[in-house]
């Protein structure tokens, strides 16, 4: 398989993509409303369009040959959105959606808050100390590259973990090294565990950072399926020299309006009634953006 790109045959249009994080985003909240412990559910709606199309239209890989040497690598940088790309590789195909609700988090389940490699099929790393995914992704390219192999090394982050050196480290790495075959996604919800990302971490400016750096940057929503599609087609040859990152403007709490730009709901539960609420909200919010999504005011930080 040396040499070859694996083609798994899937295509799906961007209505029918749109329908899948549509559909992602009420299994994550049905989770949330059964589990009996806190969800990262913030994180998780932040990235529910992403990790969508990536497992739908991105990343060449078949669940039914997990060992296949020409499939895509995926890293999940940020591990604590486990729950969300456990329900897209189910949808996917990977696995069955049931098997998490009932396991999801407890001991000895391969579902648990953060991946782990050797308990679950098709998870290329064990992941949850951010700051390590990029790094990781970087070392799985440059094989790659040793072996001649044209498959993509695909990682996800969190904007908050960009602030770990390790980040950086392996930022310089991948362009040193001219690995074309990577590619970081990085969901820009600008929000930390406690606080709005610039009032502890100065980001910006955001994306020349990456530039200076050397990377390929590709700027987009990352609620509209329609940028992030063609992001993906537009993406560099794996065999090319400069690695890419896809900066993708996100809202944590993304589809919930009660939990949008909350920092109150970078994790929790949901009971009977606020699932419903919430469930309502998911269906009242279809089809918008980021970009619909009005921004935190200086007042509402302050609360």
């Amino acid at each position: 398989m040396t040499g070859t790109v694996l083609d798994t045959g899937e295509r799906h249009s961007v209505a029918e993509l749109t329908d899948l994080a549509y559909e992602l985003r009420r299994k994550l909240l049905e989770l949330c409303g059964t589990y009996e412990g806190a969800v990262h559910i913030g994180g998780d709606l932040s990235v529910a369009d992403i990790l969508t199309v990536l497992f739908h239209h991105g990343l060449r890989v078949d669940p039914a040959d997990l060992a296949n040497p020409a499939r895509d690598r995926f890293v999940l940088s940020k591990g604590h959105a486990a729950v969300c790309m456990y329900i897209a590789m189910a949808m996917r195909g990977f696995f069955s959606y049931d098997e998490i609700v009932d396991t999801y988090g407890q001991l000895d389940s391969a579902y648990g808050m953060h991946p782990c490699k050797v308990q679950l099929p098709g998870v290329e790393a064990s992941t949850g100390s951010l700051g390590h995914g990029l790094p990781l992704a970087v070392g799985m390219a440059l094989s790659a590259r040793h072996r001649g192999e044209q498959h993509r090394v695909v990682t996800l982050l969190g904007d908050g973990e960009t602030g770990e050196g390790s980040v950086w480290e392996g930022v310089m790495a991948g362009r040193s090294q001219k690995l074309g075959n990577l590619v970081a996604f990085v969901d820009r919800n600008r929000q930390l565990m406690t606080s709005f990302a610039e009032e502890r971490v100065m980001f910006e400016p955001y994306p020349d950072k990456w530039r200076a750096f050397g990377w390929n940057v590709i700027e987009v929503d990352g609620h509209d399926m329609g940028q992030l599609v063609d992001a993906i087609d537009r993406l560099p040859s794996p065999d090319s020299d400069v690695p890419t990152v896809v900066i993708c403007e996100t809202v944590k709490g993304k589809g919930v309006d009660f939990m949008e730009r909350n920092l109150a709901w970078h994790a929790g539960s949901l009971g009977a009634a606020d699932l419903e609420r919430a469930l309502a909200a998911l269906d009242a919010s279809r089809g918008t953006t980021a970009a619909d999504i009005a921004p935190v005011t200086t007042e509402q930080e302050a609360r």
